[in-house]
């Protein structure tokens, strides 16, 4: 579990750069609150594109720290990529858009994949960092607050319910990326789903109706 406030990350072409992505880990058996839009201790710099409902908390398998290690020739490990969880025993092709999760008091449910932004590649030093997580699928994922309550680093997520759609983080990953429509019913599928955050609905729907 990894907590971050904004701070200047880089200047950036005369610009200085803010951001919360560099994030410390808690302490297991801290317990902290999950609200609707943040965890506490959390936070975001630019809050027109990160956080809000629909961002409240990312996860990172931690499975794919051995890939990135080899990609980037440097030792990966927890909030590499400025995640609040890194768990275990999850992938993009198994978590499934609308899962609804539980961890502690709060529910959560699975809403949409990660596409980074540059503030990765200054994070990680590397330029090539954010084209690569689109790449390679190994993008995460975001979960909205349905219930907000305490929970407690280091306890269990508990996968609760599956939603019935099965249309899973790596489907919506695909279909973003699916400019052509090569696979017009799985894009009409993610572009229909109500759990998906609109933010990936609407991109969608809008390549839909140009063509």
């Amino acid at each position: 579990m990894n907590v971050g406030t904004p701070r200047l990350l880089a200047d950036r072409d005369g610009e200085r750069v803010y951001s919360a992505i560099a994030k410390e880990p808690v302490p297991d058996g801290t317990t902290l609150w999950l609200s609707e839009g943040n965890l506490a201790g959390d936070a975001q710099a630019d809050l027109r594109v990160h956080g809000g409902s629909d961002k409240a908390i990312y996860a990172y398998p931690a499975e794919h720290w051995e890939a990135w290690a080899a990609d980037l020739g440097e030792t990966v490990g927890a909030a590499a990529f400025g995640e609040n969880l890194s768990t275990r025993g999850a992938l993009e092709a198994q978590v499934g858009i609308g899962d609804k999760w539980q961890w502690g008091q709060a529910l959560m449910q699975v809403c949409q994949p990660r596409w980074p932004c540059f503030k990765l590649s200054l994070h990680r030093r590397r330029a090539d960092v954010q084209v690569r997580m689109r790449e390679t699928g190994r993008t995460g994922w975001y979960l909205r607050v349905l219930e907000p309550g305490e929970v407690v680093v280091g306890s269990p997520l508990d996968v609760v319910e599956r939603d019935s759609a099965g249309l899973t983080v790596a489907d919506a990953h695909s279909a973003m990326s699916d400019r052509h429509l090569e696979d017009r019913a799985l894009v009409e599928a993610l572009a229909s789903h109500a759990a998906l955050a609109t933010r990936w609905r609407e991109p969608l729907r809008e390549r839909l109706s140009r063509r």
